[in-house]
């Protein structure tokens, strides 16, 4: 019996397929930064395949601002700067960066 669905990693390949042009239309530098964006995804597969979702590019585009909050994160810890929200069961709680 073959597969029903697409691995996520073909989806994946895919929808970046459909950006090409875009990516074509970018400066060269943003082009690579274009690049990175589409590398987020490749390290959540798993997530990505446990959902198969109808409207993949919502799970690549989650994918992406998952690793991009990652990113933002880690900076404001290094930098012990500002304040943060998180949320906890809907509702919105302030708290230090050192509190994390």
């Amino acid at each position: 019996m073959g597969r029903n669905n697409d691995t996520f990693t073909l989806v994946v390949d895919k929808n970046r397929e459909t950006w090409s042009k875009f990516r074509r239309g970018l400066r060269k530098e943003d082009q690579q930064l274009f690049d990175e964006l589409w590398r987020a995804p490749k390290l959540h597969l798993a997530a990505g395949a446990f959902l198969a979702s109808e409207v993949p590019l919502e799970t690549i585009l989650m994918a992406m601002m998952l690793e991009m909050y990652k990113k933002v994160r880690s900076l404001e810890k290094k930098l012990g700067i500002g304040e943060m929200e998180s949320w906890s069961n809907g509702v919105v709680e302030r708290c230090q960066i050192s509190d994390v």
